[in-house]
């Protein structure tokens, strides 16, 4: 098995091994730590020894020792219960309940922060270690240790008992936490690189996992329409060292066509079985780029239509930033400058503002007030290859500047 197959086959077992143990003994907390142990031993010796016929069943059985070897040393008058379970046989392979959705809605418990959500999210469900968590979002093991300790002891503090949550409001959790592991991934906020390409991964096929766990949910297919029609453009989004490349300068040639048609099969099927939701708009916008094979064949007009319908559906100011893009496409920069200011006092402080300013003031010919917030820009971002994309373009419009004209 190679080291790709090995890694995904942890990951699958990962939720299915916590399920089993956090129903059996009622303690996600101490499942969740011995599942991790479990992950570890395998990672240790299965590469010498062979993957068992078996793995789930080995890794449950693995995690149940451990997790039991606590509770002989923490509660001793649990000896029986301990003992009666030692007896049991290993699980059949695949045979007992999934409960990898069950983990997966816990996880995005209402009681956490977003951070402490994803965090917990790609430790429990993922399969990730704290210390790989922690090197994808830049920072300290213990900072992220400490995250996902807080973020178990709110669960345990709520007093939800393992078993499958209800109502919507759970799954729409699920798909918020899912969205910004994948932009994270997608779009680093900080660091020196464009894309953190392992958390956009795992994003995608945690959202897989659930579109299997509910197919005939069209946000959940809307939202793995989404990731993948985004993740076509990955391969074109970088130049050859690093830098970014902006959508209307890519080589569309490089976009996976693979990602597209299924991004594009998920979002048809989706859009005409029920209402269209938030994550479904954005996957037209996304399939709307991806349908243009050139940029001047893209479709502006529509673009606009869907943003102002996901404007009015979430309020959201990085969304009236996008429609502000493509009203100047449309109606022209100074239209489109006139979009930005609605979004403007929300958004004082993030580089987006500024960048977004700077483009229309480009477009519109206002070479001075577009470097001007080129560099504002570039001051506020904490991403390296954004920074260096807007200084780039800050001295784009210094050097036309200080050009000499005809005599």
């Amino acid at each position: 098995m190679n080291a790709v197959a090995f890694e995904d086959l942890l990951r699958e077992c990962a939720p299915q091994v916590l399920g089993v143990l956090a129903r059996r003994y009622g303690d996600f907390d101490a499942a969740e730590d011995a599942t991790q142990e479990a992950l570890l031993t395998a990672i240790t010796h299965w590469p010498a020894e062979g993957v068992p016929d078996n793995p789930r069943g080995w890794l449950i059985q693995t995690a149940s020792r451990k997790l039991l070897d606590q509770l002989r040393n923490e509660q001793a008058r649990r000896r029986r219960e301990v003992a009666a379970a030692l007896r049991e046989p290993p699980p059949p392979a695949c045979a007992e309940e999934d409960d990898s959705l069950t983990v997966l809605l816990l996880c995005c418990h209402p009681a956490l922060t977003p951070a402490s959500a994803i965090a917990l999210t790609l430790r429990a469900v993922g399969g990730l270690t704290t210390a790989e968590i922690a090197r994808a979002f830049l920072v300290p093991e213990t900072t992220m240790g400490q995250r996902i300790s807080r973020a178990k002891q709110r669960i345990r503090a709520s007093g939800t008992p393992f078993a499958m949550p209800s109502g919507a409001d759970r799954l729409k959790a699920v798909l918020r936490v899912l969205y910004l592991i994948f932009n994270e991934g997608y779009t680093s906020s900080a660091g020196p690189a464009v894309h953190r390409v392992e958390l956009s991964r795992e994003a995608i096929r945690l959202a897989r996992l659930t579109h299997r766990m509910v197919p005939d949910d069209t946000e959940v297919a809307g939202l793995l329409a989404l990731m993948l029609l985004t993740d076509a453009r990955r391969p074109a989004r970088t130049g050859p060292s690093g830098e970014l490349i902006p959508l209307a300068d890519q080589d569309r040639g490089r976009w996976d066509r693979a990602l597209i048609e299924e991004g594009t099969a998920l979002l048809d099927a989706a859009i005409v079985r029920g209402a269209v939701g938030e994550y479904q708009l954005q996957a037209a916008i996304a399939a709307l780029h991806a349908r243009a094979a050139r940029v001047a064949e893209t479709d502006w007009p529509q673009i606009l239509a869907l943003y102002g319908l996901l404007e009015r559906m979430t309020a959201n100011p990085i969304v009236t930033l996008n429609r502000a893009v493509a009203v100047a496409m449309v109606h022209g920069p100074a239209a489109g400058l006139a979009a930005v200011e609605e979004a403007a006092e929300r958004l004082q402080d993030h580089h987006r503002l500024d960048a977004v300013r700077a483009h229309l003031h480009d477009m519109a010919g206002d070479t001075e007030t577009a470097q001007h917030h080129y560099r504002a820009a570039a001051a506020r971002t904490s991403s390296t290859p954004e920074r260096y994309y807007l200084t780039l373009q800050a001295a784009r419009l210094h050097a036309r500047i200080a050009q000499p004209g005809p005599f």
